[in-house]
């Protein structure tokens, strides 16, 4: 992902003054940059937007895997001043597909004789599983269909328990679907990725929202 937006950034007529990696952290390098764009690992993601604070370098956060600390570095943006764009899918067409998800579920709510199911695909180089996509998915569904009150990953599912499946497979970009199925019939709504270019352009596209504003946002903030 570093690659395709560096990529995208110069062909949108940006310039990048520094890449950053575990081994060459160098808060001078990034006091030059008017946004950073953190795509890393989940272990390592919260130590890089709080090192972008604390530079006063808005950041947008591609990666995933790292939520259960999302309240602490909200909590940490809002005390610093600073500005943060994070979101499971930078896509353009995901975010599209997000409100179609949440429409469908409102649509459903009361029908209890449809069963909803979340899948996704990604390659095997993916660090995190289920995804944070997906997780996005199962979350708007929860919140919309009142019999759901949590998601769980390829076990046993109760009523109340919305299932996830996760596969990893090859070189696979990315491959959300949502399926409802009843004893008569089934709808289903999905969304493939065809490359990696939507994301980071995605990336890009969120990079020249935050760079002259303060606060929490989101891809919603920018569609």
């Amino acid at each position: 992902m570093g690659k395709i937006i560096e990529k995208t950034s110069i062909s949108r007529g940006h310039n990048i003054v520094c890449i950053i990696d575990n081994n060459n952290w160098n808060k001078g390098k990034l006091n030059n940059a008017d946004v950073a764009i953190e795509f890393t690992s989940p272990e390592n993601a919260v130590d890089n937007i709080i090192k972008c604070f604390d530079s006063s370098v808005p950041v947008v956060v591609g990666t995933t895997g790292w939520y259960d600390e999302y309240d602490k570095v909200i909590n940490k943006c809002k005390e610093n001043d600073a500005s943060i764009l994070s979101a499971t899918n930078f896509s353009i067409g995901v975010n599209i597909f997000f409100e179609i998800n949440r429409k469908l579920a409102k649509l459903l709510n009361k029908q209890n004789d449809y069963n909803a199911e979340v899948s996704e695909t990604h390659h095997i180089h993916k660090l995190d599983s289920p995804s944070g996509t997906a997780i996005t998915i199962a979350d708007d569904i929860i919140n919309n269909v009142n019999r759901y009150n949590k998601w769980s990953e390829n076990d046993v599912i109760a009523d109340n328990i919305l299932p996830i499946i996760a596969k990893r497979e090859a070189e696979v970009p990315g491959t959300h679907q949502v399926k409802y199925s009843s004893d008569i019939d089934e709808i289903t709504i999905s969304h493939k990725a065809k490359n990696r270019e939507g994301f980071a352009l995605g990336a890009v596209i969120a990079a020249e929202f935050i760079q002259d504003k303060k606060g929490v946002f989101t891809m919603q903030d920018v569609i």
